[in-house]
């Protein structure tokens, strides 16, 4: 069961991936950033609701008294960490705002530790090591080819990471009660309630002038979206928070390959390096748990 949670873990940050691909198509379209935020939740609680409504209603019953764990992921998680990832990449670039969002699995890790008591074993630390410096080298950015952030930027990034991490944690509690169908549709739900008052008409109207976007809202609403947060979540269940996280990793390997294919972005020996790094971290993760 582990090493199947290991690859719907996995399965699942490759799926998130692909936001890049729907994300630039979108901004040519001339979207927001919080328009597109909005308009992947608006499309992801769609699906689910469709999809759960014709295969098991049960699903959807929720008691109110539990509606904070779905406040938590949907708004505190999901749409905080994606405004402040649009604005880091926005504001200084993809590759910052990449290594800013990939502190995520420090969050994980010490969140572990205080709310599931996790233990914080040598190889543990080590995967999560690896991984970060796996990442930084993925994104492209050297100490010796960047300049120094703004402290409110610094902060804004790393606001992405700690939302990120954020689902994992909280999702993890909620995982405790409820299906993970349940859990993920009530994200998107609570996420695309809280987003309409800021974003919703905006991103509706734009849409409605661009009749051909709307194949490529509901594939950033499916692929990167529904598949992504059903893979990773499914898999969460049988896996410890730190763990999942580090797994997760795998992310900016495919959203490099995706690049470099997709984009014809040059892969350089650094990044690389991170890839292989990556994976590293990745087995380690599993070594620790065969122990």
């Amino acid at each position: 069961m582990k090493k199947r949670s290991y690859a719907l873990i996995g399965t699942g940050a490759a799926f998130w991936a692909t936001v890049s691909i729907f994300v630039n198509i979108l901004y040519e379209v001339g979207f927001s950033a919080l328009e597109i935020v909005f308009l992947r939740v608006l499309s992801a609680a769609l699906i689910m609701f469709i999809y759960i409504g014709l295969t098991d209603r049960k699903l959807l019953k929720i008691r109110f008294s539990d509606a904070y764990y779905f406040i938590g992921t949907g708004i505190f998680s999901l749409v905080f960490f994606n405004w402040c990832y649009f604005i880091t990449i926005r504001e200084a670039s993809v590759a910052i705002a990449a290594i800013l969002l990939y502190t995520a699995p420090i969050f994980v890790l010490l969140m572990s530790r205080l709310f599931f008591k996790e233990r914080l074993s040598s190889i543990k630390i080590l995967a999560l090591m690896v991984a970060i410096v796996g990442c930084i080298l993925i994104s492209g950015y050297l100490p010796s080819g960047g300049g120094l952030l703004s402290t409110s930027m610094l902060l804004i990034g790393l606001g992405s990471g700690f939302g990120y991490a954020l689902y994992t944690i909280l999702g993890k509690a909620a995982l405790d009660k409820y299906d993970p169908m349940t859990v993920i549709t009530y994200t998107f739900v609570v996420a695309t309630i809280g987003l309409f008052p800021i974003s919703g008409m905006e991103a509706i109207i734009t849409a409605s002038h661009n009749i051909d976007s709307w194949g490529y809202i509901f594939g950033l609403g499916l692929v990167p979206t529904v598949l992504g947060y059903i893979f990773y979540t499914k898999g969460l269940h049988y896996v410890e928070a730190s763990k999942a996280s580090i797994i997760a990793a795998v992310e900016p390997v495919v959203a490099t390959t995706i690049g470099v294919s997709v984009f014809s972005e040059i892969l350089s020996r650094w990044q690389f390096t991170g890839i292989l790094l990556i994976l590293f971290a990745v087995l380690l993760a599993q070594r620790e748990n065969s122990k």
